[in-house]
């Protein structure tokens, strides 16, 4: 028998309040979360909690449903080598979130599993229910308020802390079956948009740069929402203190903030006319980060109540590029759409 399971994580803020869950059938299902993580942890604590619900059943084929690109390929790829390499990445900079994966490394010694991506927030059923129950536990962190978090694997021989009591469970890095918290603390205000940043870029006149570092369709999952509060600053600001986010270093860096900012359906079309997906750029940006440059904008037009043209000067040590970006709200997060950028001569 092969056990079908999706497994999916949400956070809102991204970091912040943050929820988990796997799920089979609506008796067969599990949750929790944390007052404070990202969307690649929850994803990445779903699949752990799979494989330890199930370590009864060892000799059952699991096959996960994940709409994580990332967290696919950190199992199914790079795993090993980060192992090689004392969990460092290719540069020799730490892994992120390596208490997880190696907790999911020990998880999965004897089993026998596969991975199959399903996109999000398309219709899937058992992802959708996946991400329902996720987001439930991050709202509960959010509010103050219980969460269900589901009945469990029938049979499971981890502790009931998990998933069979009534409030989500204990934050990551905290021991094995340590006892769920009594109510969800206070959630934490996701960090607001940095206005005057000074922007990092690679030479080539592109938004990241092309790299030369050429990579599968196969990175990130549609991440969740971020709901920008009433009465705050005007679109306008908004969307160009998220456009000098996206070119700082520190930025780029972060995986988990990259995935949000970029829209599900990214374009870009570099100078050399190379046509960028958003997940070729995303694991670009896994090896190489780019470099510094200064933005000088040129005019922020709002196109329609839901879309906004950036028009703006890059100056880096290679020279200045003409850059446009279109961003587009998407269920209340402004998220980069397309851009494009040209040497200016």
């Amino acid at each position: 028998m092969t056990i079908i399971a999706a497994a999916d994580g949400s956070a809102l803020g991204n970091p912040g309040p943050a929820g988990w869950a796997w799920y089979i059938d609506d008796s067969c299902w599990q949750a929790g979360g944390w007052p404070h993580g990202t969307n690649n942890q929850g994803e990445l604590m779903a699949v752990l909690d799979l494989f330890r619900s199930t370590a009864h059943l060892p000799q059952e084929d699991l096959r996960i449903l994940c709409d994580s690109q990332y967290v696919i390929n950190c199992i199914t790829k790079w795993m090993p080598g980060w192992k090689r390499k004392g969990w460092r990445k290719a540069d020799g900079k730490p892994v992120l979130n390596v208490d997880l994966l190696k907790e999911i490394d020990q998880a999965i010694v004897g089993r026998r599993y596969t991975f199959e991506w399903v996109k999000g927030h398309a219709g899937h059923d058992l992802n959708e229910a996946a991400d329902e129950r996720a987001r439930a536990v991050a709202l509960a962190y959010q509010q103050g308020s219980p969460a269900p978090v589901g009945p469990g694997f029938p049979g499971a021989l981890q502790p009931v802390a998990a998933g069979g009591a009534s409030t989500p469970t204990a934050a990551p890095g905290s021991a094995a079956g340590a006892p769920a918290p009594a109510a969800p603390p206070a959630p934490t205000a996701p960090p607001a948009p940095t206005r005057a940043a000074t922007g990092q870029l690679h030479a080539e006149p592109a938004l990241f740069g092309e790299s030369g570092i050429f990579g599968q369709a196969d990175l990130f999952s549609e991440l969740d929402d971020e709901i920008l509060p009433s009465g705050g600053p005007p679109a306008e600001d908004v969307v160009l203190a998220l456009e000098r986010e996206l070119l700082r270093p520190d930025v780029r860096a972060d995986i988990g903030r990259i995935g949000v900012l970029l829209h599900p359906d990214f374009a870009e079309i570099g100078s050399s006319g190379r046509y960028w997906t958003r997940d070729a750029m995303l694991m670009a940006l896994e090896e190489d980060p780019g470099e510094a440059i200064e933005v000088e904008l040129l005019s922020a037009d709002r196109l329609s109540e839901n879309s906004m043209l950036l028009n703006y000067r890059s100056l880096s040590r290679s020279g200045a590029s003409l850059r446009s970006s279109l961003w587009l709200l998407d269920r209340g997060q402004w998220r980069l759409r397309f851009h494009q950028g040209t040497p200016e001569n």
